[in-house]
This record gives C-alpha cells, sequence and structure tokens, in this order.
C-alpha cells in the first residue's frame, strides 16, 4: 500500500517516494526555547511524532534532524525589534544561556509526556555558528547579498522563484503589520542572513564574522543545520502552518540560491490551535496554555491531549475548550478500560493480527495521516466479533502509530472480577431500557470506590 502526503509545495496530495530506498531524512523545526512551549505548538509536534511512526510503520529507516533556536530569532515578523532570547533572559533576570537551557529542558520534558519519539539528532543554532557563516558566504560569493546599517541580507528579489511555497502576490504585501519598516531593504520580502549587534551594546550572544561582530538570522539555521545533518537526504520538512509565509519561505530561498539543487521534496504543515471561538493562540497575545497548567497540574494525563489531537486532521484547525478537554480525557479512560478488559480476558494470550482490519488501519494511516479515520477503525476493531485475542494484537500494532501507551498499561488497574459483573449488568440494564435498575446498578458500582460516567459513548467506569 503506498503512502500519500500533502505537500505543500504543490498542494496536493502525492505519494511518498524517498530520494533514497528505504531511508528518509526528515528535518523539523523545533522550539524557540525563550519560553514554554504553548499546547499550540505541540500539535505540531503530535503531528510530526505521527508522520515518523507512520514512516516507520511503513518500513522506513528515518534520520529525524531538529533544532532548537536558541538565537537569532527576532520579535519582529520580519527581521526587526529584539532577539526572544535577550528579551527573555532581561524578563527572568538570567543569561540568555540559562534560559536557553531552562526551556530546553522543559521542551524535552513535555514532548516525553506527549510520548513523542525524540529525534535522532538534536541540534542548536549556537552550535552551528560557523555552518552558518560558511552558508553565507556562498551566498555572498554568488551575490545575493547586500549589506546595510543592521545586517547582511538575502536580496529576495534574484531568486526568481521566492513565492512557490507560499503562492503569496507580494503586490499585494505590506511590510510588518506589527513592526516598523526598514527603510534600507531594497524589497519588503528581503531577511537578514546576518544581524550585527547594536553599536555600544554587548549583546549575551554575539560572535566575529567576515561582516562584523553580530549574529545569525533566525532562517539560516535550519538551512544549515539540514544540510549538514541530512546531507542528500532532504526528503520531508516539516513545522507549523504559521512557517509558510516568510520562515520555510526563506529557507528555500537561501538554500536552493546557494546549492541550486531542490531544497526538500516534501512540505507538510499542521493548521493551528484556536481558543474556542476562533482566536489562534500565540505567545505574544498572552493567551497561550501550556501542557503543565492546563492538563498536569490539574491531574489529568496529558495523553489526553494527543488523543484529543487525533479528532481533527493534522491539516484543518483544531479547537481548545474545557469541553474539549474533558470529552478527550474521557475517550482516553475508555480507551484504556476496553485495552485493560482485553489483557485480563481469559482468551487474551496468542491472538494474530487481523488482517482486514491492519488494511484499514492502514489505509487510514496511509491517507495523509488521516487520524480521525483511524480512530473510527481502532473502535470498529474493539466493538467487532473478533476474539479478545485478535482485538488485543490489533490495537497494541496501531499503537505503534498511536502513540497512548496502551502495550505498558498496568493490568493490575483493570477493573475487578465482582466489579466487572456489574458494570455487564449495568450495561445489559441500559441497553433494556431499564433505568431503575441500571440507577440501583450504578450505586453499587461507585459504593465500591469507582465514578461512573454516562456519554453518548456509552459508560465509563474510572478510577479516581
Amino acid at each position: 500500500m503506498t503512502l500519500n502526503l500533502y505537500n505543500t509545495l504543490t498542494r496536493r496530495k502525492a505519494v511518498f517516494s524517498p530520494l533514497f530506498p528505504d531511508f528518509v531524512g526528515l528535518y523539523t523545526c523545533g522550539p524557540t526555547v525563550y519560553n514554554f512551549a504553548h499546547i499550540g505548538n505541540l500539535r505540531t509536534f503530535i503531528f510530526e511524532d505521527v508522520l515518523k511512526r507512520v514512516l516507520t510503520y511503513n518500513g522506513f529507516a528515518v534520520k529525524h534532524v531538529m533544532n532548537i533556536t536558541d538565537v537569532g530569532h527576532l520579535t519582529g515578523d520580519r527581521d526587526m525589534g529584539e532577539d526572544k532570547l535577550e528579551k527573555g533572559a532581561r524578563r527572568e533576570g538570567k543569561s540568555a544561556w540559562e534560559i536557553a537551557s531552562f526551556y530546553t529542558r522543559a521542551f524535552r520534558q513535555d514532548i516525553a509526556h506527549l510520548n513523542i519519539i525524540e529525534p535522532s539528532v538534536w541540534c542548536r543554532a549556537t552550535e552551528t555558528i560557523a555552518d552558518q557563516i560558511a552558508l553565507i558566504r556562498i551566498l555572498e560569493e554568488k551575490g545575493y547579498t547586500y549589506r546595510t546599517r543592521d545586517g547582511l541580507y538575502f536580496d529576495t528579489a534574484r531568486f526568481k522563484d521566492y513565492t512557490k511555497l507560499s503562492h503569496q502576490n507580494l503586490e499585494a504585501l505590506q511590510e510588518g503589520a506589527r513592526v516598523e519598516r526598514n527603510p534600507e531593504k531594497r524589497n519588503m520580502t528581503d531577511f537578514a542572513l546576518w544581524k550585527f549587534s547594536p553599536p555600544g551594546v554587548q549583546r549575551q550572544m554575539e560572535w566575529d564574522s567576515p561582516w562584523g561582530v553580530g549574529f545569525p538570522g533566525w532562517h539560516i539555521e535550519c538551512s544549515a543545520m539540514s544540510m549538514k545533518y541530512l546531507g542528500d537526504h532532504l526528503d520531508i520538512h516539516c513545522g507549523g502552518a504559521d512557517h509558510v509565509d516568510v520562515h520555510h519561505t526563506n529557507e528555500i530561498a537561501q538554500s536552493e540560491a546557494a546549492t541550486g539543487k531542490p531544497f526538500f521534496n516534501f512540505w507538510m504543515h499542521g493548521a493551528l490551535l484556536n481558543i474556542a471561538g476562533g482566536k489562534k493562540m500565540a505567545k505574544s497575545d498572552e493567551n497561550f496554555l501550556t501542557l503543565e497548567t492546563t492538563f498536569l497540574k490539574k491531574g489529568i494525563n496529558p495523553l489526553a491531549y494527543r488523543y484529543a489531537a487525533f479528532q481533527t486532521h493534522y491539516r484543518k484547525p483544531m479547537e481548545y475548550s474545557e469541553e474539549s478537554v474533558a470529552a478527550a480525557q474521557n475517550g482516553l479512560r475508555h480507551l484504556y478500560n476496553q485495552v485493560r478488559s482485553l489483557k485480563t480476558a481469559p482468551t487474551a494470550a496468542g491472538g494474530g493480527l487481523p488482517a482486514d482490519f491492519q488494511a484499514k488501519f492502514c489505509e487510514a494511516i496511509n491517507d495523509d495521516l488521516n487520524m480521525p479515520r483511524v480512530m473510527a477503525v481502532v473502535q470498529e476493531l474493539l466493538k467487532s466479533s473478533l476474539s479478545d485475542a485478535e482485538k488485543l494484537a490489533g490495537i497494541l500494532d496501531f499503537d505503534r502509530v498511536l502513540g497512548l501507551g496502551l502495550a505498558s498499561l498496568d493490568q493490575d488497574d483493570a477493573l475487578p472480577e465482582a466489579l466487572r459483573k456489574l458494570v455487564d449488568q449495568r450495561e445489559a440494564a441500559r441497553a433494556a431500557r431499564n433505568w431503575a435498575l441500571s440507577d440501583q446498578l450504578r450505586d453499587e458500582i461507585q459504593a465500591m470506590g469507582y465514578v461512573v460516567q454516562d456519554s453518548r459513548d456509552g459508560m465509563q467506569v474510572i478510577k479516581p
């Protein structure tokens, strides 16, 4: 079965085929470590984790490179404003290096909570300054750069296909709605390759360069890192949809100008997470929610957020609300209870993988990571007439992509036999619409220290 993925570059789904047989080079834009990642950021990392798991499920070996942006990402949309790391350092009374280290650790904790597989290679912008300078030198030698008072810039007018990823109408663009105009730029889309330290100011993060003391622009790091660690294995580049118009467009321009070759074959982007009502979640708007405040401090399993992300296709905007979190929490608990029941069933051992359901599962994941359809296949499997052993074999195989930790569920947490009987009796009473008996059985179950939750998806019995 072929793997079809949506390519932002061509604006259509296409059969994915790597540049080299059975090996995929995957680059995903990592965090800018000046603050905690918000759950909108984490939605993108969940999508990328699913992509990597699907590639692996299809038999590919994956080399995954993720950058840590610890310098050069400015607060303005187009290279104006101040460096976010320096700003974070002032905010918290720490050094920029301490800020980067702290929020890198926090990010790694977040992805561990979400069962996201770590990349094959972590790379920091500050560890590849020489590589970035070398790449800028190539661009300079080829005539793509010019100098202003505040830095060395890439001349986008020299690159013929600048808008091939974004499909922007350059004539309609107005530079920097949120930042002041830079009168020295030749074109409003030109971007900084190297920024100079302001006169009379010593930054915490600055380096010597052929052009003067300063620091790299945000975009150059991803080009330098992907070429350094992936070489010619430039198969898939991922990130959030908000990176299309500027960051990834600039990556393509500078990389292809330097090498004369196509950069990445596939570009994949996850849609934004909105607060209920449609407002984009963003740190700049001070409306961002973290995994810690939204899930962990409330005693909610953070994998409920992973489960919630599967209810919406990665290319469609997802809406966050208290109700959606509660629904995801209940859905995950229900799934866990179903799997625990299978694990403790007398006939659970020795089941083969059901071929028809595996085919449905593969069809869904290989249709551009269609996780809503995958979750429907999961429930169809669990409600089917297959044996407990086949169901268990199927769901544990599917969890190689789901990443919900189903294989490690503690069987000791399964419902005791006496409670299981009451649950079965109550489900039968509900099916027969015997509400009096259903209420009586509910009270007996809750007297044993469990919580009963009734919803459109059925009854769930939860250990508080």
